[in-house]
């Protein structure tokens, strides 16, 4: 035993692998690992992890530098090319959404199929199926049928079948977000989640509007008839000055053994499209209500009047509804995990994980740099792993595991985007590798790597 234990290291450092990366101060959520490493990748996956030197075909020097499992966004709404280069800029290897969620998903998933540079993926959505069986003519929320009028019975049938299918041929659970659709009655949305109970698949749900705890009572009661995990997203905005109420509530039912899961993302405005029903009935509201809301083309503060004639318009608007007390609460919190909600016209989009490292760990200190890999990268993983063996793999540095890591300085890693260049790429992260190959070198992104895979479940 002792001859085999001194033999592994030298058997490690007589092998060439595909690319080694040197001396990096390696953080793995799941063992607890944080010191200095070597890491080794070959095919794909990672091959080693050691404290000898290893000799690879491609050798970078990652001294002073972090290497964390690559970052897992839960909510990703902009699931093009252009977002998914700066989800690699700003350290994401998995971007998937899972709240709106996509239908029909066979052809969502092979519409991406090798020309993707991160890693991807869809829950079976409410709200697409509902605008599809109801004629909605709204894009990626609805504007009309689906949210001013109730589904008939039958029309309830089909919108179940065909979420049905979605999760049939691979879904990530299903995307719900009761306050886009507020016709769909407490009886529609329990009956879709009898349905997750029985894939055994988790519910991403944006909560009704209105009284938060109510609605979080609506959804959590939901949850445990019907056997389906729960996962309630950005918790932070949805509850406000409340999120400690609403963290006191989650904390409460998980003691009690349901599964029900939250996160959150860094910034105080949230943003949505001012044409949904989210903003029912806002022209009757006082103007205060108005000025807290940003036009991003034009970066004015809303007006009754402006408010009404974008309104009509259509278009994405920012809302500045939280403070920073309740934002650090939230990611600070053991169980919540970090997620971008991200839209190309909101900075979240390309900012949210340097934002994390930068601002909340190294400037403020609200949390560990552990504690912000961990939330990013293994606790997100470890909310799919049951239905998606693929991300098993995933959200660890050790071998064996998938090649998606994010390697970033420490020192300097911030977020560059605003809301009036809200595409600004991440500062700070040299090398993002997505199944063993760089999609960001130097800093940069890599011309032509496509390696992202689809995530399903199985």
């Amino acid at each position: 035993m002792r001859l085999l234990m001194w033999l592994a290291p030298s058997l490690l450092a007589a092998q060439t692998y595909d690319i080694v990366l040197a001396h990096g101060r390696v953080m793995d959520p799941e063992s607890g690992l944080d010191s200095v490493r070597n890491v080794a990748i070959n095919g794909g996956k990672i091959a080693a992890v050691s404290r000898e030197p290893l000799r690879g075909k491609v050798e970078i020097d990652a001294s002073a530098l972090v290497i964390a499992p690559g970052f897992i966004d839960l909510h990703q709404h902009s699931q093009t090319p252009e977002a998914y280069a700066l989800k690699a800029m700003d350290g994401v290897t998995t971007a998937l959404e899972l709240e709106v969620g996509a239908w029909p998903i066979s052809e969502w998933y092979a519409s991406r199929a090798g020309k993707s540079i991160i890693n991807f993926g869809a829950s079976s959505g409410h709200i697409a199926a509902r605008m599809a069986i109801m004629h909605d003519s709204g894009g990626l929320l609805p504007r009309d049928a689906a949210m001013n009028r109730p589904a008939t019975p039958e029309e309830q049938q089909k919108i179940a079948a065909a979420v049905e299918r979605g999760l049939d041929e691979g879904g990530l659970g299903m995307g719900m977000g009761i306050v886009y659709t507020p016709t769909a009655s407490p009886e529609e949305i329990l009956n879709l989640f009898y349905l997750a109970g029985k894939f055994k698949r988790p519910v991403f749900v944006h909560m009704r509007s209105g009284n938060v705890i109510s609605s979080m009572q609506e959804v959590i009661t939901d949850a445990a008839a019907s056997g389906a995990p729960l996962h309630i997203v950005h918790i932070n905005s949805s509850s406000n000055v409340r999120t400690p109420e609403t963290l006191r509530l989650i904390e409460g039912v998980r003691a009690r053994g349901l599964d029900v899961t939250t996160e959150a993302y860094p910034y105080i405005a949230g943003m949505t499209e001012i044409a949904s029903a989210n903003y029912n009935g806002w022209e009757n509201r006082p103007p205060e209500f108005f000025a807290r809301m940003l036009w991003p083309p034009t970066g004015e503060r809303l007006t009754r009047e402006s408010f009404e004639r974008y309104h009509r318009q259509g278009g994405f608007v920012a809302q500045f509804n939280n403070t920073e007390e309740m934002v650090r609460r939230a990611i600070s919190d053991p169980m919540v995990m970090i997620a971008s909600d991200g839209i190309l016209e909101h900075p979240r989009c390309s900012g949210t994980y340097a934002r994390i490292l930068g601002k909340y760990v190294r400037e403020e200190k609200a949390l560990t740099l552990m504690d912000a890999i961990r939330k990013s990268s293994l606790m997100p993983a470890q909310r799919l792993e049951a239905m998606s063996p693929q991300m098993r793999q995933k959200g660890r540095v050790k071998p064996g595991a998938d090649a998606d890591l994010a390697v970033f300085d420490p020192a300097i890693v911030l977020d560059a985007s605003t809301f009036e260049k809200p595409k600004q790429p991440s500062i700070g992260f040299k090398y993002v590798l997505v199944n063993g190959t760089f999609v960001v070198r130097d800093g940069k992104l890599e011309a032509g790597a496509r390696p992202g895979q689809g995530i399903q479940a199985r």
